[in-house]
């Protein structure tokens, strides 16, 4: 019904292996939040595709403490259309957002860089509905689905504030990142 379904991969420990293994083989940026929001973490990394093709989606898990309620965590997707690994984190059945989903202003933005991406800019992210344990953004950047998913849902609230996002892909990026313990969010 979706076409060629690629295997989502063991999830990777978060640490500088983890993150090594993630970046080796990614045709997808790997994005993570720069700098990271004071007392987050890096707990996690999760891909989808083969040996044959490569990575061709990719999830880094963050964790921190929220503006509203208690912890929270956030997965930031990257993946090509149609492979379906942000669709599946965020609750959705099919592999993408759907149709309609860009309809209207996008109620939140955030800016990227990386090697892949000529400079800086904006990417519009729209809310779309998800699980209901969870708030779901998604855009599009350098032609891959961009997904933000956040538990709790109120946790949204984070995306109105300007967030920064850098691609690990970068070969020079030399950041210096905090690990916790893994994301079960990786696993479910």
């Amino acid at each position: 019904m979706h076409g060629a379904v690629l295997p989502r991969q063991p999830t990777r420990r978060p640490g500088p292996e983890g993150l090594a293994a993630t970046v080796r083989d990614c045709r997808v940026p790997v994005w993570v939040p720069w700098p990271l929001p004071f007392g987050w973490l890096v707990t996690g990394f999760a891909t989808a595709g083969d040996d044959r093709t490569g990575t061709r989606a990719c999830a880094v898990a963050v964790s921190g403490p929220g503006l509203v309620s208690g912890p929270v965590d956030m997965l930031l997707v990257a993946e090509e259309p149609g492979v379906g690994l942000g669709a599946y984190y965020a609750g959705l059945a099919g592999p993408d957002p759907g149709e309609g989903f860009d309809k209207g202003p996008p109620p939140a933005k955030v800016e990227v860089s990386g090697p892949f991406a000529a400079c800086d800019h904006s990417v519009p992210m729209w809310a779309i509905p998800g699980g209901p344990d969870r708030a779901v953004y998604v855009g599009e950047a350098m032609g891959n689905w961009l997904w933000a998913i956040l538990w709790p849902a109120d946790a949204g609230i984070l995306l109105a504030d300007r967030t920064h996002l850098v691609d690990l892909r970068d070969p020079g990026m030399e950041l210096d990142l905090p690990y916790g313990a893994s994301s079960p969010r990786l696993d479910a």
